[in-house]
């Protein structure tokens, strides 16, 4: 079993639009966009992170906002619900606001003991709002009161078919995850002394499996501290028998990637170097970053891509 693993790094997510994109996480949501930059595959296409101050891994959520993409079908094989965590007694504040603000899918429930608050981000991305004790700090924004923001992710919900689920979970137990409580159809399994993002539901579902587009989550990513215990995940998931890709490095951290027995695309990514290699932290998420091989596009780029207020 490994002990590498602290808890999510960030999730990654497919959108229609950046413009619209932005002003949900960053007006809706009071998030932080710590980076602007552009799809190491598809540099007509943004890459845009919303997290905290700084970006702290646990509290990142990124979008590839491909223009006029068609929304995806939910199903099985999927991350349906990305959670944040919200103090407790907060739920009040973002209900009223999301529903002032006409944000749709609002249904307030319960898990396994915690109140959350279900929402929809603009291409019917699955969301949830869930009162937890996070000690940590939120970036505040909007008027949004310090007592209520988001403090970062609270889970990942994987919504799998019965044969997914059972090997998913013995790969998360693998990972060093513990299994801890149930409710009906939803287990959750939790990495001790985590990061406070340690949190990853499997809810078992008999459905079709799931169709990617706009709103689907394209894949979650998990902390680790560095390269070093990077190699060491690769290396024990590959003797298991997982094809893991090479390590890529993704200027704000070094990426790997491989595919769970339930579909869900997993990546391991480290902690270092971060957001701030190439910005100053007061100024993050503002200008144009551009990997290096594709710096010789910017005029290019500039004139095409969405512009984006904030």
């Amino acid at each position: 079993m490994l002990d590498q693993i602290n808890g999510l790094h960030h999730v990654t997510s497919l959108a229609s639009g950046a413009s619209t994109n932005n002003a949900f996480f960053t007006g809706d949501l009071g998030l932080r966009r710590v980076k602007k930059t552009v799809n190491f595959d598809a540099p007509d296409v943004y890459h845009l992170y919303y997290g905290d101050a700084v970006g702290s891994p646990g509290t990142v959520m990124t979008y590839f906002p491909f223009p006029g993409a068609r929304r995806g079908r939910s199903g099985a094989g999927e991350v349906a619900t990305t959670a944040f965590s919200v103090p407790l007694g907060a739920l009040d504040y973002w209900q009223k606001r999301f529903s002032d603000r006409g944000i749709p899918g609002l249904d307030r429930t319960a898990r396994l003991g915690e109140d959350r608050l279900m929402f929809r981000g603009p291409d019917g991305d699955g969301f949830a709002l869930v009162e937890t004790e996070d000690a940590r700090a939120p970036w505040l924004s909007d008027g949004i009161p310090e007592d209520v923001a988001i403090r970062g992710f609270h889970s990942a919900d994987m919504r799998l078919d019965s044969r997914g689920a059972a090997a998913s979970a013995e790969l998360l137990k693998f990972m060093g995850y513990e299994q801890d409580e149930s409710q009906g159809n939803v287990t959750r399994y939790r990495v001790p002394n985590g990061n406070q993002a340690q949190v990853i539901d499997i809810t078992q579902v008999d459905a079709p499996f799931a169709d990617q587009g706009a709103g689907s989550v394209h894949h979650i990513a998990f902390s680790v501290d560095n390269r070093d215990k990077q190699l060491e995940v690769r290396k024990a998931l590959m003797d298991t028998g997982y094809q893991v890709t090479p390590v890529i490095d993704r200027d704000y951290f070094w990426a790997i990637y491989f595919r769970t027995p339930g579909g869900v695309l997993f990546e391991i990514a480290t902690d270092e170097p971060g957001f701030n290699r190439d910005e100053d932290t007061a100024h993050l998420g503002e200008a144009l970053k551009l990997p290096s091989q594709h710096e010789h596009l910017r005029s290019k780029l500039e004139r095409m891509l969405e512009p984006i207020d904030g």
